[in-house]
């Protein structure tokens, strides 16, 4: 198993910048496929972003691609979400999950989770 805690939220302007942070510990960073999803208030979970085990495949979101950049570190055990340009539609606590299959991810889902980061971008 593999436990996960996002760190790096906060409340920004639009047009800013934030980096998020998912350190995790248990089983080796490396057999999981890693990806970062978002719920804004009253509406479902959406990928936001997924990298595979060997970070040589990633993922994006339409509505993120070109401002947002997944990375992971396995040596460190983090995986790395940085947004550039947020926007108000942005606003959301933001999860990054786990799963051994990177199709999985990117079709949306995980079967480890953090506890989520609150992210909120203000016009």
């Amino acid at each position: 198993q593999v436990q996960l805690a996002e760190s790096g939220g906060g409340l920004v302007q639009a047009g800013a910048s934030l980096r998020l942070s998912c350190a995790t510990s248990g089983r080796s960073l490396n057999t999981y496929a890693m990806g970062w999803f978002r719920q804004a208030p009253g509406k479902s979970r959406e990928r936001v972003a997924a990298i595979s085990r060997d970070g040589g495949s990633t993922y994006y979101a339409d509505s993120v691609k070109g401002r947002f950049t997944i990375s992971r570190d396995d040596a460190k055990n983090t995986v790395d979400l940085q947004m550039n340009s947020l926007e108000p539609d942005d606003t959301a606590v933001y999860y990054c999950g786990a799963h051994l299959s990177y199709r999985v991810v990117v079709d949306g889902t995980a079967n480890y989770w953090g506890q989520g980061t609150q992210v909120t971008v203000s016009s």
